[in-house]
């Protein structure tokens, strides 16, 4: 019997991961590999399988000893990790198998891989597998159309410890009817939500209940309101199911702006457990979402349509979580402030900021590169790594990011804990969505935060905690949640502030060194001397980074080799060097 040994590369920290908040539970990772897990559905039964999600545990030479082929599934952060995964595979002698939506755009690029099996799988895998074993496989399989979602089999949830993670995923659609210029759902699933039938669903509900999971579940469609007339047949039959159980899973999705026009359907959702939707608000700025093709996030008639909509999906009982982008063409120096503006007084506690990235195959790749301001570097991880040109000075571009994220996510988190205040003073405490917990069980969660804070952080959260045992007691277990949430997200934009700051101080290095030996044309004894002392404060300077802080795909490592070779070269550039950031791959 063969045996196929499912990979999931290294996500590096984000804010949606919460790596930092699931600590605080022993928890190792915020969802599994559901990709993975819906693939090892299709293998035959004559195949032995094994995951290994590196998010959770270490791949170990005995994995790779036991296997005869490897599957990877990832997404574009996972890259860096991927190569490192592949590079192993390739020593061990052990064939790669990539899909996913990161080789579905990329594969072209990438190398080590035997087989590609790429978009969506549930026609071609099947083919692939008959190929592979009669010895006739190709290089690359691509999927003739759009499948039906009613193929798709059940996860295979029993391959993984379901304990090691924060929630569990399912899938009820794929596909988008909206087509903003920024983003490559459509390319890869289409304009038609296709979806999964309410029977599926009730199968999949039930696979994870007779396992024994109790808790989140993440329902991880890109747009779940995207197919109306389907989700609609769905949430009954959801709420139905989720009531003669008592309600075991806490429900949060994805969702266009619009869900806020759809009173009846938001109901349902709350009747069928969700607490929770993520919106893609990107902006405030009208200007900017017509010219991104983005006609959900406005309305003529009210010239505060996000705020309001926010607002009336709190009331309905459910947080909204926003994603938000900077970087648009139509940004000026007043986006920062209204970034800001915005999202404290929405009390939308985890705002996820980025800067814009053009995505290959996109409207807004074709665009750009149709302007010619397309920058010759790959998508990076770093967060303030920017692949095009943009309109505002990348300069100041950055430092108002980083001061977006600096101001929300503030090092005291006394804004953060205002936001969480506004929501919960918004929220409707719909009894089933937010449920008493013990008061023992309680003060030990209080306190497992209180000993992971900084000082100057105690006081905050302190005040905060009293206040909301005094106005929305029911509320108590919902704002502990969010206090480690926020932990989570002030400390990994130190975390950033830290890598960025090690690269900033690398680049002033180089141009102190190249000022010293312009002025002294040193010899090369003493200019042997001054690169040693050079090193030296740069090797001070790389330990007090703290070593939590560092991940696969930072950075640091490529920087310091461009580092090191700058300040070994015979002749000194006048002016720094560009050192890379993450992804990159030093010279030499």
């Amino acid at each position: 019997m063969p045996n196929a040994l499912l990979l999931y590369p290294k996500h590096p920290p984000t804010y949606w991961g919460n790596n930092y908040a699931l600590d605080l539970l022993g928890i190792k990772a915020a969802f599994p590999p559901l990709g993975l897990l819906t693939v090892a559905a299709m293998f035959p039964s004559r195949y032995n399988l094994r995951v290994v999600d590196l998010n959770v545990t270490p791949l170990e030479d005995s994995d790779l000893e036991w296997a005869d082929l490897a599957f990877t599934s990832t997404m574009i952060p996972q890259r860096p990790s991927l190569e490192e995964v592949v590079e192993r595979c390739n020593r061990a002698r052990v064939p790669v198998v990539a899909g996913g939506p990161h080789p579905t755009t990329f594969h072209e690029e990438m190398e080590g891989i035997d087989h590609f099996v790429l978009d969506e799988v549930e026609e071609t895998f099947p083919t692939f597998l008959r190929d592979l074993e009669s010895g006739t496989a190709r290089t690359v399989y691509r999927a003739p159309r759009k499948p039906d979602m009613s193929t798709a089999p059940i996860p295979r949830f029993d391959l993984i410890d379901m304990k090691e993670y924060h929630s569990m995923c399912l899938q009820f659609s794929r596909g988008c009817p909206f087509d903003c210029e920024f983003c490559d759902i459509t390319k890869l699933y289409g304009r038609v939500s296709r979806t999964k039938s309410p029977e599926q669903m009730v199968a999949e509900f039930d696979h994870l209940y007779e396992l024994g999971w109790r808790g989140p579940l993440f329902l991880v469609d890109d747009n779940f309101i995207g197919n109306k007339r389907e989700v609609s047949r769905l949430l009954p039959v959801l709420a139905e199911w989720q009531k003669k159980r008592g309600h075991p899973y806490s429900v949060f999705t994805e969702a266009s702006v619009n869900l806020v026009r759809m009173n009846d359907l938001m109901d349902d959702m709350i009747d069928a457990g969700f607490d929770a939707v993520f919106l893609g608000i990107e902006t405030p700025n009208p200007k900017a979402l017509k010219k991104m093709k983005k006609p959900q996030n406005l309305d003529t008639r009210d010239e505060n349509y996000l705020f309001t909509s926010v607002r009336k999906i709190q009331q309905k009982g459910m947080m909204v979580l926003g994603g938000f982008i900077l970087g648009l063409d139509d940004d000026d120096d007043n986006a920062f402030d209204a970034q800001i503006e915005f999202i404290q007084e929405a009390g939308i506690p985890i705002a996820l900021v980025g800067l814009l990235t053009a995505l290959k195959g996109t409207n807004l790749w074709t665009r750009l590169e149709r302007e010619n301001r397309l920058l010759d570097k790959p998508v990076e991880i770093d967060a303030t790594a920017l692949n095009f040109k943009p309109q505002m000075d990348p300069t100041t571009l950055v430092e108002g990011y980083l001061r977006v994220v600096g101001t929300i996510y503030d090092s005291t988190l006394h804004n953060y804990f205002d936001r969480c205040l506004t929501l919960l003073d918004n929220l409707n405490p719909v009894p089933h969505l937010y449920k008493p917990a013990s008061k023992h069980l309680l003060y030990l969660s209080i306190m497992g935060i209180r000993r992971r804070l900084t000082p100057h952080q105690l006081p905050v959260f302190s005040r905060y905690i009293a206040q909301v045992s005094r106005s929305h007691p029911r509320l108590l277990p919902l704002a502990i949640r969010l206090a480690a949430m926020g932990y989570h997200c002030e400390k990994l934009t130190r975390q950033q502030t830290a890598l960025r700051g090690f690269k900033s101080y690398l680049d002033s290095e180089l141009a102190s060194f190249n000022e010293v030996g312009r002025r002294s044309d040193a010899a090369s004894g003493v200019a042997s001397g001054l690169i040693q002392e050079t090193l030296q404060r740069v090797e001070v300077r790389q330990r007090a980074i703290p070593e939590e802080f560092r991940h696969t795909g930072d950075g640091i490592s490529e920087s310091l080799a461009a580092f090191e070779l700058a300040l070994r070269s015979e002749r000194q550039p006048a002016s720094p060097v560009h050192l890379p950031v993450a992804g990159e791959t030093a010279p030499g």
